[in-house]
């Protein structure tokens, strides 16, 4: 296994924060400081230390959380704003989960926290084209032919988003319920796309990732998965 890979799935940081702390001679194997991100270990035999301490990867467990409007998908934040770790018991952050993904601090829904580094990267990573499909309401009554242009992908920066899929639409009097899905995770995205095509987000959540979906979980409460939820985020929807 890489070296990296190890120290990421002892959930001691993310991949790319161990490529550096290996970089910057922070990590030891067997007692010997190695740089080379190449290195690859047998964690059955070896001995890693980070900064000087032995890392070995805990038991593994992943939760669903109901992330509540307000709430940063953040470790720590510097401007005083309240993150998901903070709302969550010791004993969830003593174990070593961490957001695979991030919800923006206004939207609310489906959040999935582990410390299975594996995992995280197969829901994270654009490779795999994980979906996640939220729930939106927009201001007035988005056209077919505008809701066409998120399907066929919008321009973002200057950056054309990937198809989206329309799964629903639903008026509600001066707005308009629209599920959608995505498996992109640019900034902002979903308010964004909607944005492109003249309609303003009122409310979003994301109801799914994967084939898991948030169903009657309370706003601000976690559960931890079954091993058949894992199946769900693990496979395509």
């Amino acid at each position: 296994m890489r070296l990296h890979k190890y120290i990421a799935n002892c959930g001691y940081t993310s991949r790319r924060r161990a490529e550096l702390l290996i970089q910057a001679g922070r990590v030891q194997v067997n007692g010997k400081v190695l740089t080379s991100l190449g290195t690859t270990i047998e964690p059955e035999k070896d001995v890693i230390l980070v900064n000087g301490e032995r890392i070995v990867p805990p038991p593994q467990l992943t939760i669903a959380f109901n992330k509540p409007a307000g709430v940063i998908t953040s470790t720590h934040d510097t401007h005083d704003r309240l993150t998901v770790m903070d709302i969550l018991p010791r004993s969830l952050r003593e174990r070593g989960v961490l957001p695979a993904g991030r919800l923006d601090q206004d939207t609310e829904g489906l959040l999935v926290l582990t410390n299975d580094g594996d995992l995280a990267h197969r829901i994270t990573h654009p490779r795999y084209e994980t979906e996640k499909e939220y729930e939106a309401v927009v201001s007035g009554s988005p056209a077919r032919e505008a809701l066409s242009r998120l399907e066929r992908g919008v321009r973002i920066e200057g950056e054309l988003t990937a198809p989206a899929r329309i799964a629903s639409v639903k008026p509600e009097g001066g707005s308009t319920r629209v599920c959608i899905v995505i498996h992109e995770g640019k900034k902002r995205q979903v308010r964004r796309m909607f944005e492109a095509i003249g309609h303003d987000v009122i409310y979003l959540r994301r109801v799914r990732v994967g084939r898991l979906v948030l169903g009657d979980l309370p706003l601000g409460e976690w559960r931890e998965l079954t091993p058949e939820d894992i199946e769900a985020l693990s496979t395509e929807a």
